[in-house]
Formats: structure tokens, C-alpha cells, sequence
């Protein structure tokens, strides 16, 4: 008798009693036939002792909330592959954005070391965020490939492009203030007076592409399939937005004296309840499971941290941001609040693909919602 490798499989069945055919005119012959065509109709096959009968190879689906019982012990989802370095592009693009818009406002007020300071800060900020980027890609001419074309529907490929847009307009206007903060040094020959030329609108680009920078690494996350992530993409643009400002305030406040910090101070106070509320707003709307990677673990305890800190700051540079020393401890307070704020997002998304029940009990909830609704034409998906 052949058998298969799978029919260690099978459970064991139960021998046959072998039928007796006690009416010789076939009557049981053609009522055995005929009961084993309603089998074949009803799609059973007739059971045999010989390995042949249909079975059912794989067992129903029972759904688990622990990550070890998902399919095939894995989670739906899969992480990306970022590590801290990315992380810190978030931070260094928020630093280089905000600082960008305060340079445009010194250079309209004719703050020059405030402007000075910000330009250096912003074109920094970028450098390191850029560095980071290529880093986590590996090689260098992987940026290249990004900037081989333009996609409106992707976050990469535009945010690549308003990088490049805005490092060019930072690189330009710092250039004009470290020339003049050397003593026109540089050896730039006739180029100085096309830089004097240019350096104007090269950091109202730079301003311009400021906000871009500082929130498009929001969307870039949220166009994700994390689900902590996903969950937050109305909001998370201008949580980063906010963390953004104060972030640049801070490193002003530190890096320039207080004659000159008036519109960082204001900046900074309006950034932190700016900061505080988006960030409350946004936890409120999320799913209550989808939110639980930011309110617990490592992630948790960064936004627990941020939104102290960013409070202390605003205090600081509330009462007492004309005194030179409290001026900087404040916007130490304010960089680090801003810092824990991305951090914490990023490790708040990375871990909620870890647990399929952060994935598939807001799925279930959205579809039931869009069963309250009336709308159940349009899913190809059946949640019971």
C-alpha cells in the first residue's frame, strides 16, 4: 500500500466493517453506490482505510493577542529596519526647520548674531540629519537615486527634494554670515558680492522649506503600516511642527545673548503650549489600543519626560529669560523636551508592530464603525 509522508498527519481511523450483502438482486449494491454519490455531492469524499480520504491538512484560525501565537509565531506587520540614526534625522530636521524661520524673522528685525547664530544652527542641523540619512541607507548614491525624480506621492522622494532645496538656501545665507563674522576671509574673491547678492533670498528659501522639513518626516512615518504611527497621521505633523519650534528656540536662547533672543523667548513660549496641546490633542483621537506604545515602556516614559521638561522650559524662559544663565538652562530643557518627543514616537511606532493586537483590534473597531454607518460595500475584509 503506498502512503504519503503526510499521512503521519491524519489521526487514526477507525477499521471498516466490511458490508454484508444480503439482498442478491444488488438492491444494497446500488444503495451503497447511491449513498456515496450524496457524499461526492456534499464535497466529502468517501472515507477508505488506505490514506485516501480528503481531509483537512491545516487547523481552523484562532486569533491570539500575544505576538508568539500570530501567524506562524511572526507579526502582521513588519518593522522597518531604522535604527537610532534615523531618529536623530527626525531630531535634526526639526532643529534645522525651526531654526531657518527664526533666522528669516532676525534678518527681517536686524538681529545679526541672533541671525548668524540660527543660519549656523540651521545649516548644522541639516548637515548631521543628512549624514544620519545616508548612513541608515548604506551608501551614498542611494540619495542620488532619490533625487533621479520627482514623486508627489511619496513622503521619501519629497522630502529628499525639499532637503536638498532647503541645505542649498541654509548653505548659502550661512556662507554670506561666517564670511562677514571672519573678516571676509574667505576666499571667495569675485563670488562675494554675487554671495551679498543672494544671501537674502537664499534664507527666505531656506524659511520657506523650514516648516516643510520640520513636519514632512511626520507624514513620512504615518504613511506607514505601524499602527501606532498610522493612527496619528492627522495630528503628528503638527506635534513634530510644534516640538520643532521650541527645539530652535532652545538652541538660540543658549547660543545667543539676551539682547537678542526677544522672538526665540516668544517663540519658545508659544511652541510649548503649541507642543503640550497637540501632543494631548493627539493622543485623544488615537484608537485607545493603537495610543498604548506611547503612553508605555520606553516610549512612554520619553513622552511622560518631554512634555516636563518642555513645561520647565516655558516657565524658564516665561519668568526668567533675560538672565543669561536661566536663558540657557531653559532652552537646554526645551532642545532635550523636542529630542524625547521624536525619540519617543519612533520607538512608540517600531514597537506597536510587535503585538498583533495593537494592529487588529483598531482594524476591527474601524470596520464595525463603518458597518454602524451603512457602508459595507466597499471591504474586502470580514472581521466575525
Amino acid at each position: 500500500m503506498t502512503t504519503s509522508e503526510f499521512d503521519s498527519y491524519r489521526p487514526p481511523e477507525e477499521p471498516r466493517r466490511r458490508r454484508r450483502r444480503d439482498r442478491p438482486d444488488g438492491h444494497e449494491k446500488a444503495g451503497g453506490r447511491e449513498q456515496g454519490n450524496r457524499r461526492h455531492r456534499s464535497g466529502l469524499a468517501p472515507s477508505t482505510s488506505d490514506g485516501g480520504r480528503e481531509m483537512a491538512m491545516v487547523p481552523e484560525p484562532q486569533f491570539s493577542t500575544t505576538a508568539s501565537d500570530s501567524y506562524y509565531g511572526r507579526p502582521i506587520v513588519k518593522a522597518p529596519p531604522w535604527d537610532e540614526r534615523v531618529a536623530a534625522y527626525l531630531v535634526c530636521g526639526g532643529i534645522a526647520g525651526g531654526s531657518s524661520l527664526l533666522a528669516f524673522g532676525a534678518q527681517l528685525t536686524g538681529r545679526d548674531v541672533l541671525r548668524r547664530n540660527t543660519r549656523i544652527t540651521a545649516l548644522a542641523a541639516a548637515g548631521v540629519g543628512a549624514v544620519a540619512l545616508v548612513a541608515d541607507l548604506g551608501r551614498p548614491e542611494r540619495f542620488y537615486n532619490m533625487m533621479r525624480t520627482v514623486k508627489l506621492s511619496s513622503p521619501m522622494s519629497l522630502g529628499s527634494w525639499v532637503l536638498a532645496g532647503f541645505s542649498t538656501g541654509a548653505g548659502v545665507a550661512a556662507a554670506a554670515d561666517v564670511d562677514r563674522m571672519l573678516g571676509e576671509k574667505l576666499p571667495l574673491g569675485p563670488l562675494r558680492g554675487m554671495l551679498r547678492a543672494v544671501e537674502a533670498p537664499a534664507g527666505g528659501l531656506a524659511a520657506l522649506l523650514g516648516a516643510p522639513l520640520a513636519g514632512y518626516t511626520a507624514v513620512l512615518l504615518s504613511d506607514t503600516a505601524m499602527p501606532t504611527w498610522n493612527d496619528a497621521k492627522d495630528d503628528l505633523p503638527f506635534v513634530f511642527v510644534s516640538s520643532a519650534s521650541i527645539a530652535a528656540s532652545g538652541i538660540a536662547m543658549i547660543t545667543t545673548p539676551v539682547r537678542q533672543t526677544a522672538p526665540a523667548r516668544a517663540l519658545a513660549v508659544l511652541g510649548v503650549v503649541a507642543d503640550v496641546v497637540a501632543t494631548r490633542y493627539m493622543e485623544a483621537r488615537m484608537d485607545p489600543v493603537a495610543v498604548e506604545p506611547l503612553e508605555t515602556g520606553r516610549p512612554g516614559m520619553l513622552m511622560k519626560w518631554s512634555e516636563r521638561l518642555a513645561i520647565a522650559g516655558g516657565i524658564g524662559t516665561l519668568l526668567g529669560g533675560r538672565h543669561r544663565v536661566v536663558a540657557a538652562v531653559s532652552g537646554a530643557a526645551l532642545v532635550t523636551a523636542s529630542a524625547f518627543t521624536r525619540f519617543g514616537v519612533f520607538y512608540a511606532g517600531k514597537d506597536s508592530a510587535q503585538d498583533p493586537r495593537f494592529t487588529v483590534e483598531p482594524q476591527k473597531r474601524r470596520l464595525a464603525a463603518r458597518r454602524r454607518a451603512g457602508i459595507t460595500d466597499d471591504s474586502i475584509t470580514t472581521v466575525r
